[in-house]
This record gives structure tokens, C-alpha cells and sequence, in this order.
């Protein structure tokens, strides 16, 4: 029989401790690298449920809530609306709204739906749970070339446009503009309700950062949603994989980095009334998926 030499047991022991250590260090510098700032209130680490999506939404570009349990989205190919049934995991019904063209964004105001398209064209579908819902169309005229981002501002009654590049003109260099589109008077606003300068967030993460960590930031929109309880703006930018939340100052308050096992390329957020969190990924040269997560706050 072999025996464990006393100096060899030893040895071990101070391996076995240098190797816990060592895990116990790199899981808090990872999550500590995860998340900047405050807390986001989610563990984007674990979803409570991943859904695939059907073929027809592998581009899937927007997304909104409806209800507890369905949402609405669409992809940027065809100007169709997907109702699609959280429980059944099935599409429920079709809405042709317009012609194909690159549709970017989608959000619920009430009983009507609205869908940006990239180059700012907005489209108002009035009453959707008719047969025949009315479909109206507006030239938003914001000044900015690729727009992503759209969500419902219940607080000041408009909708919220988030453009995915920065607007026209030196003056708005490295920065990504909101403007608002007043539902009462479906006029766009002359100047941005929000500017999110690549300064505030590159400052924000040279304070907030561990050491060593590594984020590249590109700060491209490519959704948007107003947070049901916090009122906070959820942002996220899929060509460098951060999930931003700004303040109603235009100041970023967290940042967390998705992912790319999980978000293959983040393009659609929205809420549950219940506060619970969906994100929509498009499939790549896999199947898109629908991601939830239950707050923990």
C-alpha cells in the first residue's frame, strides 16, 4: 500500500488552497467586470425562461409587451406584425401593416401599435385587435440616418425614437440623440428629449471599471424601453454587446456586458407589466430566441 508523504500532503493542501482562491477570485473579478455601476436589477446571467422563436423571426428587430401573456414584434425584412403567445410559444395571429422595407422597432401605446422604420418613418396601427386595424403613416423628419430604437413614454404621452447612428451635423459627433413624437399632436419634437454622449459613458466606466477589464464602446441603440417602476431607460446596444441604463438626465447610471453565448445579438427589449424583463435576440446562423427574466429587487 502507498502512503501520502507528511511534505507531499502538505504540498497539496497548499495547491488545493491556491486553486480556490484562485476560483474564488476570478468568478468576483468576472461578475465585477459584468456589471458597472448600480445594480440592474436582473440577473442577466440567468434567464427564468428562454424561448426559441419560429424561422419567420430570425431577423426579429423589435419587440413590445401586450399583455401578461403575449407580445408583438417585428423583423426587418417584412412589414407584418407577429403576435406571438408566451405560454403556447407559437405565433397567434399576422398584422400586414405596410410593404417590406427595414423595420427596426415596435412598441404599445394603449390599444394601437406603432413601427419604426430605419429611416425614421413611422407607422401607427390603430386599434390592432380589429380584423382590419387602420394603419396610419408619419414622416418623423428626425435627423438622424439609421433609427433602431422605439418605446412608449407613458409618463409624457409620446413615443421615444433612439437613433442607432449619430445625428447630422459636427456638432452631435460621438453621440446618439432621442427624440420624442408627440402623441396628441403627432408632431417630432424640433430638439432631443435625450442625448447620450460617448464621453459621459466612457468616463462613467474609467470610474466604475475593475482593473484589466475591457469594454469597447460603440454606443449604437438598437432598442429602447422605459423601465415600468424605475423610470429608467433601458438601452441596448447590440454591436458591442452592453445593456446601458441611463437616467431622464441623459446620464448613464449602469452598464452590464451580455453575453455572446446568450445574446447573440440583443435587438428587441420590453417589460411586463409585472416589472419582468424580455429581450430578443436574432438567430444568426442559429434560431432567434426570446429571453425573460423575473427582477430581484
Amino acid at each position: 500500500m502507498n502512503y501520502i508523504t507528511k511534505p507531499l500532503l502538505v504540498t497539496l493542501t497548499i495547491l488545493l488552497i491556491g486553486v480556490f482562491f484562485s476560483y474564488t477570485f476570478i468568478q468576483n473579478f468576472q461578475q465585477e467586470e459584468i456589471t458597472l455601476g448600480g445594480e440592474v436589477g436582473y440577473d442577466l446571467t440567468k434567464p427564468t425562461r428562454s424561448t426559441e422563436l419560429p424561422d419567420i423571426l430570425l431577423e426579429v428587430s423589435g419587440l413590445t409587451d401586450l399583455d401578461d401573456r403575449t407580445v408583438a414584434a417585428v423583423q426587418d425584412e417584412d412589414g407584418v406584425i407577429f403576435i406571438f403567445d408566451l405560454e403556447s410559444e407559437k405565433i397567434i395571429r399576422e398584422i400586414k401593416f405596410d410593404k417590406d422595407g427595414d423595420y427596426e422597432g415596435i412598441t404599445r401605446a394603449g390599444n394601437d401599435l406603432y413601427v419604426l422604420r430605419s429611416d425614421g418613418k413611422l407607422f401607427e396601427i390603430l386599434n390592432y385587435t380589429d380584423d382590419d386595424p387602420e394603419v396610419e403613416e408619419y414622416d418623423t423628419d428626425v435627423p438622424v440616418k439609421n433609427n433602431e430604437g422605439l418605446a412608449y413614454d407613458a409618463k409624457n404621452n409620446r413615443l421615444l425614437l433612439a437613433g442607432k447612428s449619430e445625428p447630422k451635423g459636427k456638432k452631435h459627433e460621438d453621440e446618439r440623440t432621442v427624440y420624442a413624437f408627440d402623441l396628441k399632436d403627432k408632431k417630432t419634437s424640433k430638439k432631443p428629449v435625450f442625448t447620450f454622449k460617448k464621453k459621459d459613458v466612457e468616463k462613467f466606466i474609467e470610474e466604475n471599471k475593475p482593473e484589466k477589464s475591457n469594454f469597447k464602446v460603440k454606443l449604437n441603440p438598437s432598442a429602447i424601453a422605459v423601465h415600468p417602476t424605475t423610470d429608467r431607460l433601458y438601452v441596448l446596444s447590440s454591436r458591442d454587446n452592453l445593456l446601458y441604463i441611463f437616467n431622464r438626465d441623459s446620464k448613464p447610471e449602469s452598464i452590464f456586458h451580455l453575453d455572446k453565448k446568450l445574446f447573440k445579438q440583443a435587438e428587441g427589449i420590453t417589460f411586463l407589466d409585472n416589472g419582468d424583463m424580455l429581450i430578443s435576440n436574432e438567430g444568426g446562423k442559429g434560431k432567434p430566441n426570446l429571453l425573460r427574466f423575473k427582477g430581484v429587487r
